[in-house]
Formats: structure tokens, sequence, C-alpha cells
């Protein structure tokens, strides 16, 4: 089977100058673009979820748990990231030890994720600007923010149909022509993005805290019901499953490697700082949640924030949330539109997909053929398409990766021991095996719907790579070329 060699991907890490992408980022920039698509809408949400059905007050220990889960991966993803600087990310590890077949199927599974979470998102986002802009009195009609094929039920009764939603296409459209001005100015306005919604964040926290009940925290783990993941210490569990999602997003920072100055220092910066980050923010935020209101209270409720913020006398910041939420989707389009093209970006170098992919823009340096081809693509699923035929966003694509990324450092740490990492993975094998036994258990517990989806996708994908990308492999005709003809 074809693979890279380190050697190799260490010397296309080297490249620099015209046709390679700019490097421009730092460790503070790569932490910013982790939480950035870390800290989206779900923890609004999903938190009071997991606290009202599995684990009480204890979400804060689920939250816990699920950082430690995700830790081990992202433990991994340092190594990796240290020892081989490209763009591209679990892409670009399964290449060099898993072989080019692997290398594909994470490839096609990541372009997914990023594709139909960047279109999910942008629908979403319309959905809370029309919340917005409702309560300054300004109104868009309900046919421009809906597909062609949904309906809605105006004040007088009658019934509209949709024609396209067009705040979901502006926005990916506008990101999409930051992202092609440069990864430098992209950091900028993410970083930006993200302080404004870790302040609102951080402001919830420090007003929400002069009015915890501490009453509300008795029992802190409230007793099993004789059903496992219903409270109790499976609860716990089962609450970990759920707010795992919430922190899905660091490994995003590992397809920026190709433009991050001394990546071998800043990579595991940004990957393990964006995610004890968002911990230190998840427990605190989790803690001030149900203790200002009974975790009771948030059953069946999708926005929990507002439930507590009613035992405060800050009523405004209802409105700040949803501001923040709105912020919140804009940075995780962002960091999936950057993320997705550099995936195809890495593909297409390599000659797996066409060579449009590869090209760079002579003065801004980022792949910007990608960029439109990718934005105008996604924005017109956005646009066109109803978020439940788009569907609820699930893991499984990112968590597959995550199992492959775990299994390349057992494997590259028995193959190249002693090769140069900037970064070490600490108790190996431990902690890769921790990690692997980890997403394939939350792989388990997705609906099988889930399954499907993916290997439909797989299958398509797998299409492509017999009928053209394997053909056309950059590696597979050096192979072709250097293997003697037989007489």
């Amino acid at each position: 089977m074809l693979k890279k060699s380190l050697a190799l991907l260490q010397l296309e890490a080297a490249e620099s100058g015209t046709g390679t992408l700019k490097r421009s980022l730092g460790g503070v920039s790569l932490i910013a673009i982790g939480i950035g698509v870390i800290i989206g809408a779900g923890l609004f949400s999903l938190t009071g979820i997991a606290a009202a059905n599995n684990a009480g007050p204890a979400v804060t220990l689920s939250f816990l748990v699920a950082a430690i889960g995700c830790a081990f991966s992202a433990l991994c993803y340092a190594e990796f990231a240290s020892m081989v600087p490209v763009a591209g990310s679990a892409y670009t590890y399964s290449y060099a030890t898993m072989g080019e077949l692997f290398a594909w199927i994470i490839g096609w599974d990541l372009i997914l994720e990023y594709s139909v979470g960047a279109a999910t998102v942008a629908i979403s986002w319309s959905q809370y600007l029309v919340k917005v802009l409702d309560k300054f009195n300004l109104h868009i009609p309900p046919q421009l923010v809906m597909s062609p094929f949904e309906t809605a039920k105006l004040a007088d009764g009658a019934v509209v149909s949709g024609v396209v939603n067009v705040p979901a296409m502006l926005i990916v459209l506008a990101i999409t022509a930051i992202i092609i001005r440069g990864t430098q100015g992209s950091a900028w306005f993410n970083a930006l993005v993200v302080t404004l919604k870790v302040a609102v964040v951080l402001v919830f926290i420090a007003l929400g805290w002069k009015y915890i009940d501490p009453s509300n925290y008795q029992p802190y783990i409230p007793q099993n019901t004789g059903k496992f993941g219903e409270f109790g210490w499976s609860g716990i569990l089962r609450g970990a499953g759920v707010v795992f999602f919430v922190f899905i997003g660091f490994d995003i920072v590992a397809t920026m490697a190709q433009e991050t100055k001394n990546p071998q220092k800043n990579m595991p910066i940004g990957i393990i700082g964006s995610l004890l980050v968002c911990t230190v923010l998840f427990v605190l935020f989790g803690h001030v949640l149900t203790g200002v209101a009974n975790y009771k209270e948030f059953k069946d409720s999708a926005a929990p924030v507002a439930i507590a913020i009613e035992k405060t006398p800050f009523g405004w910041l209802s409105s700040a949330i949803i501001i923040a939420i709105l912020i919140g989707y804009t940075s995780v389009i962002l960091v999936d539109l950057m993320g997705q093209s550099r995936v195809f970006f890495s593909m297409s170098k390599d000659g797996l997909l066409p060579k449009v992919f590869a090209e760079v823009h002579p003065i801004f340096r980022t792949p910007h053929k990608s960029n439109l081809l990718l934005g105008a693509f996604i924005s017109l699923f956005a646009g066109f398409v109803p978020i439940k035929v788009v569907g609820e966003m699930t893991s499984i694509g990112t968590l597959l990766a995550f199992v492959m990324v775990c299994l390349g450092i057992l494997i590259m740490r028995k193959k190249e021991p002693n090769a140069p990492r900037g970064f070490r993975t600490p108790w190996v094998p431990v902690v890769p095996i921790l990690g692997i036994l980890t997403c394939v258990l939350m792989m388990v517990s997705l609906p099988e719907e889930t399954w499907w989806r993916l290997a439909v996708w797989l299958a398509i994908g797998l299409a492509i790579y017999f009928g053209y990308g394997k053909k056309h492999s950059k590696l597979g005709r050096e192979a072709a070329a250097e293997t003697p003809v037989s007489s």
C-alpha cells in the first residue's frame, strides 16, 4: 500500500515561497481558532440538556470526563502536528501511517463533516439573525429565510412557502471572502469574534455567581433512577457523552499547520491550549447554570440559559446570549471553511483531487479557487436545502479521524521511534489506546442513521478514488516510474 514517508512530509513542510501557504499564525492565534470552533451554540443548550436528563448539578463532572476523553486524542494530534507540520491534519497523518486508501477515506470523511457542518450552522445562523432583528422591529420576509421545501405560518394564519435562505447564503459568501484575503486576516477576525463570545460567557459566570442558591446543588449527584444514564455515576458518564460534542473542534487547529510560524512549538500550544481554556470555561459555566436555577427546570428546554437569567435581575443578558450564539455560529462557519479548504489543498497536491484545489493566490497565498468553489457550493446548499434534510450534525466523522490519529501514533512510535518530535505524547501506548477506546465508545452510541449516512458518503468517495484519485495519485505515479518494466 502506498505510504508517504516521514522525510517526504517534512520536505513538504519546509517548502516556502510562491505556490505555498503563508506562515502567519502564532500560538495565540491557534488557541483562538480552536476556541472559535469549540465554543458554539451547543454550550448554551447541551449543558442544560445533560443536567436535566443525565447528571444534575454534576454536569460539571461530565465536562471534566468529556475533556479527559478529548485530551487523549488532543495529545496524539499535538505529536503528529509537531512531527508533520503540513496542511491536511488527520488526512496527512493517515497517509504517513496507514497508506493512501485510508488517507483518502479520512480526507473524504472530513470533507463531509466540514461541508454539511458549515451549511447547517449557516442555516441556524439565519434563524438566530431573524430573532435578533425582530427585537429591533426589523423583519425579513419569511420567504427569504427558508428553502423552497419549507413553509411558515404567518400571524394572520396564512401559509407561505420559502424561496431561498438569503442570510444563510450571504454569511457563507462573506466568510469565504474573509478567508481568501489571508489566514492572518481571518485570524484577526476570528480573534475578535472569540473575544466577544468568551466575554458573554464570562459575564454570565461573573454576574450569575452572586445569585447561586446552594440548595440547588443538593444532591450534587442525584440518585440513579434505576436506569443507566439517568443520574448517579452512570448519568455523569452519559452526560459526558452528550457534552463531548461541545468540545469537538480542536482538531481543526491541526489543518492550519502549514500556515503556522514555528509549528513544532505552536501547534501543540494551539491544540492543547484551546482544549484547556474551554474546559475551564465549560466547568464554570455549568456550575453557575445549575446553581442559579434547579437542574429540573431545564427539562425539555432548548434555552436553559434564559431560564437561569430569569432568576437574576439581568434580563438584558437574554438578548446578549442570543447575540453570543449568533457570533459563535459565525466563528464556527469560518473555521469549518478554513479547515475544509486546507484538507482539499492537501488532497489536491497529492493528485487525489483536481489540481485546481491546490492553486494558491499570488498575493494572499491562500487556496482561493478552493475557497471560491467550496464557498459557492456550501452557500447553495445552505440557501436551498432545509435544515431537516441537512440534518443534525453528529461527530462520527471526527471521531473516526480521532481513532485514526491515535492509531497512527502507535504505528509511528514503532516504525519511527527516533524521528524528531517537537512534542511527545506522554504515556504511550496507554494514552493512544484510551483515546481509541473512548472514541469508539462514542461512535457506537450514535444513532443508526448516522452510520448509514457515513457509509453512503464513503461509498461515493471510494468510487471517486478508484475512478480518479488512484489514477492521478502523485505518489502512485512516482512509484510506477521507479518500477522497472519486465521484458
